[in-house]
């Protein structure tokens, strides 16, 4: 398929036959927009040596990877984490399935007035303006060289949507209210700002993250006082906003297993956060964000055990053999772990839609079943 027209047609019906596309106006939302013009370069890791390998349209496999349901990093840089500094993605366009996925889970009308937080490539904005027109739609983002990409890229293609150049944690007050405002990063919390410019009856889609895969979607409904909602059914996870101000680097803990308490564990999953629920539920207990990662086995180069650390200086060390774990600092990370599959089992291992969120002025809660039952979380601005 040399028409890039063929390709979209066939990205439209993969995502059909996988149920992430029902609507007949985002099917042709899809047909009709050229991905590859507003994603001209994008980034991918060599799977054997992990090197960033450079893509555009002069490498023969390009359009097949433009064209397929996989996200793209479109922007790289170092990055420092609780692996040490490495270079990371620091941007990318998620995949197609899932923005229609999202698009359709806001049940979008005509004449609607959406608002997107996170233009970047100005893929996700070109689907919003295919369908409303340019006049309903808007989108920012924090990077302005992005932004000023999309708007060029976008205004070739026929495309004037509103962009700005600006901290998305505010929204864009001056084009308040939208009907829609759509969040295409995570947020450890619900701006207030995006609450009060939503219209009564408004939705609001965003990724509630309290840190790295720590949360889900959650689709949210905008009454007089509050925005309240459940989280999506299936997982799913975005880069996290960020700010306008950059936060003082933190120093990452030394773990030296010297200095820790030693003992053993009867949780089978060394890897807690492949039960993601669970370990929502982890992060919802401690006052910190947990970060995580592996050692390296020195004779095979494979990840080894697995460590969890936070910034009030806790950190765990886990071994993949015996269960032993290493422990240290004032908030117990891998107790807080086991406590939640505790309590995961006892809720009676609880899906992703039977939580919900509800936002007000002054706080904001996860709930199990009902906003007002037995089982809630308070949400607050992680250390």
């Amino acid at each position: 398929m040399n028409d890039w027209t063929d390709r979209a047609a066939a990205l439209a019906d993969e995502l059909v036959e996988k149920g992430k596309l029902r609507s007949r106006e985002w099917s042709a939302a899809v047909r009709a927009v050229p991905r590859h013009e507003l994603v001209p370069v994008f980034y991918e890791q060599d799977p054997a040596t992990g090197a960033w390998l450079r893509r555009d349209g002069t490498d023969p496999a390009y359009h097949d990877r433009v064209y397929a349901n996989r996200a793209l990093f479109t922007m790289i840089g170092e990055e420092t984490g609780s692996w040490g500094t490495a270079v990371v993605g620091l941007s990318s366009t998620s995949t197609p399935g899932l923005m229609t996925r999202m698009l359709e889970a806001l049940d979008i009308r005509d004449g609607h007035d959406v608002l997107e937080i996170g233009t970047g490539t100005g893929y996700n904005a070109a689907l919003l303006t295919h369908r409303l027109g340019d006049r309903h739609v808007f989108s920012v983002d924090i990077e302005r060289d992005l932004v000023g990409s999309a708007r060029d890229r976008l205004a070739a293609l026929g495309y004037r949507p509103t962009l700005v150049a600006a901290d998305g944690a505010h929204g864009l007050p001056e084009h308040a209210p939208y009907d829609r405002i759509i969040d295409t990063c995570s947020v450890p919390t619900v701006p207030w700002a995006w609450v009060e410019q939503t219209r009564v009856g408004g939705l609001i889609l965003t990724d509630l993250k309290l840190s790295i895969h720590a949360g889900n979607l959650v689709r949210l409904r905008r009454s007089p006082d509050r925005v309240e909602g459940r989280f999506d059914p299936t997982w799913a996870g975005f880069m996290p906003l960020r700010p306008g101000t950059p936060s003082d680097d933190r120093t990452l803990p030394v773990r030296d297993r010297n200095r820790a308490a030693r003992r053993t564990t009867d949780l089978d999953q060394l890897r807690p956060w492949d039960n993601m629920v669970a370990w929502f539920l982890a992060q919802l207990s401690v006052p910190t964000e947990i970060g995580y990662g592996h050692t390296v086995d020195e004779h095979t180069g494979r990840p080894g055990d697995v460590f969890l650390t936070s910034s009030d200086g806790s950190w765990c060390e886990v071994s993949e053999h015996a269960g032993q774990v290493w422990e240290a600092g004032p908030t117990p990370l891998w107790a807080a772990v086991e406590d939640a599959h505790r309590r995961w089992h006892e809720l009676g291992e609880p899906a992703w839609d039977r939580f919900g969120l509800t936002v007000t002025p002054d706080r904001q809660w996860v709930w199990l079943d009902t906003p007002d039952g037995d089982h809630s979380w308070p949400l607050r601005l992680l250390l």
